[in-house]
């Protein structure tokens, strides 16, 4: 995990000390560790003389920036109407059933984290879910099961 601070100065560098480098700057945070805390919003607001709200609101708005910890694997299920349609719910059932948490949590080991997610750009393959960076179409509750017991033998 790099500094916050030395993460904040390559983006200005690259991009500018102005307003336009806030989202580069909170995706290069997440990027690094996951998340984003109260302590590194500050420091993104002096680094580009803009209010802490305005980090904030963004910093909340938006699904893919985090602003608590999350688990190793990030599983983000669609919940467009498309997906849900195609059965995301039974999808959602069975993570949660096999990793024994709800939507919204990390499991105890901080291997996985459920969330769902806006649309992903998959709708003709729906259900969709996400795990990190990997996408994963056409999902029935056998295919997440097999998909899952992959990543629960990771180390």
């Amino acid at each position: 995990m790099t500094d916050v601070n030395v993460i904040i100065k390559k983006q200005v560098e690259k991009h500018g000390a102005k307003r336009e480098a806030l989202m580069p700057i909170l995706q290069s945070i997440v990027a690094d560790k996951n998340y984003i805390t109260e302590e590194d919003m500050l420091a993104v607001s002096e680094a580009l003389d803009i209010s802490a709200a305005d980090v904030y609101g963004t910093a909340t708005f938006y699904t893919f920036l985090e602003t608590k910890p999350l688990g190793q694997y990030v599983i983000r299920v669609c919940k467009t109407i498309s997906c849900h349609m195609a059965g995301k719910d039974e999808i959602i059932k069975t993570i949660e059933d096999a990793l024994k948490i709800k939507l919204g949590d990390t499991t105890p080991d901080k291997k996985f984290t459920l969330l769902q997610a806006n649309c992903m750009g998959w709708c003709h393959k729906g259900p969709v879910m996400l795990i990190n960076d990997e996408v994963y179409p056409e999902l029935t509750p056998e295919k997440t099961i097999e998909i899952l017991e992959e990543y629960m033998s990771k180390k």
